[in-house]
């Protein structure tokens, strides 16, 4: 599709994070993800990019799809832009997918044709945002809009974003779209240093996050817009000691903080036996990881402080994600031996 390359680009904006750009109102712009398949991708594009261009004039948001990635049926729709503008735009995009197939985006309801899901990708982090104490912000959304939303319990693959399923009719999507763009706009800073989620197997999921440095110029973004040239990141990259060393050097303006959010049940598993991993974590990123003795709020989730360039951050942030799929995929394989030693 012609206009893959452009949307390209337009997709690796911050995820749930306040616009790098220092020539716009960055409290007022929010980028929003969605998972979307590969045909209504296409409906979303248009013949030669029409729908795409026609949906950004129409709205003055920056709109695009991740590429096509042969074998994998899901794409990345993102949409940049003031709250209202972006909840517009996927208002147009919904009732354009439902007009073009009823199923789309994902099934229909069988009680209306009209009445569809748009799948969000959102932050781990910005998740208590959404549903607030006591699940009380996601009724209030819900009662508001008459739109239905259903959150994920488990992180993607390789990334810190969950999918939150809105379903309704188009204009009731868009108005929780609205309600959730200002919640994620409000809390914007927790959102920092999302690891974006990237359809594909495993190799191209990691794949699409490497560049010369390692990472993806996507989540560099996420530190209020700073990033170096990949050369130089590459150099700084090449030798863990010598990187530490000059993220140590470094004056406090280029330092960022950042807190992410673990489960306590998986917090051993990144710490490691007399802290050999996190210790090990802390070496290859160069960035100073502290944690929190007790978990920080009602969830029991424990709070990692990672303090470094945008750059040895991101790499932190990459290994920790990276350990804690590994575990995952460990205990599910516990799981389905001891239910195969049951049967036996």
């Amino acid at each position: 599709m012609s206009d893959s390359s452009a949307q390209k680009r337009d997709s690796a904006s911050p995820s749930q994070s306040r616009s790098p750009s220092p020539t716009t109102s960055s409290q007022d712009t929010l980028t929003l993800r969605a998972l979307v398949s590969t045909k209504d991708a296409g409906v979303i594009i248009g013949k030669a990019g029409k729908n795409v261009a026609e949906l950004r004039e129409q709205t003055g948001v920056k709109a695009g799809v991740s590429k096509v990635i042969q074998g994998v049926h899901e794409r990345v729709l993102t949409v940049t832009g003031p709250v209202q503008s972006v909840a517009k735009a996927y208002t147009l995009i919904i009732s354009q997918l439902v007009a073009s197939n009823p199923s789309s985006p994902v099934t229909a309801s069988p009680s209306s044709s009209s009445h569809t899901t748009m799948r969000l990708l959102i932050s781990h982090n910005l998740m208590g945002t959404i549903i607030g104490r006591n699940g009380l912000k996601i009724k209030a959304i819900q009662d508001g809009s008459g739109a239905r939303m259903i959150a994920s319990k488990e992180m993607l693959p390789q990334s810190t974003e969950r999918i939150v399923d809105v379903q309704g009719t188009p204009e009731a999507i868009g108005h929780a779209i609205e309600e959730i763009g200002k919640c994620l706009l409000e809390d914007w800073e927790r959102g920092m240093g999302t690891v974006l989620y990237h359809p594909g197997t495993a190799e191209e999921r990691t794949s699409a996050r490497r560049s010369t440095n390692g990472f993806t110029s996507s989540s560099s973004t996420s530190f209020n817009g700073s990033r170096r040239a990949n050369g130089d990141s590459a150099r700084r990259a090449t030798s863990p000691t010598s990187q530490q060393a000059s993220v140590a050097a470094q004056p406090a303006a280029n330092l960022r903080t950042q807190n992410i959010s673990i489960p306590s049940d998986m917090v051993g598993c990144i710490i490691g036996r007399s802290g050999t991993k996190i210790t090990e974590i802390r070496r290859l990123s160069g960035s100073k990881i502290s944690i929190a003795k007790a978990p920080h709020d009602e969830t029991g989730e424990r709070m990692f402080t990672i303090v470094g360039t945008p750059e040895a951050n991101e790499k932190a942030l990459f290994l920790l994600y990276n350990q804690l799929e590994s575990e995952k995929e460990r205990r599910v394989g516990r799981e389905a031996q001891q239910q195969q030693e049951l049967q036996d």
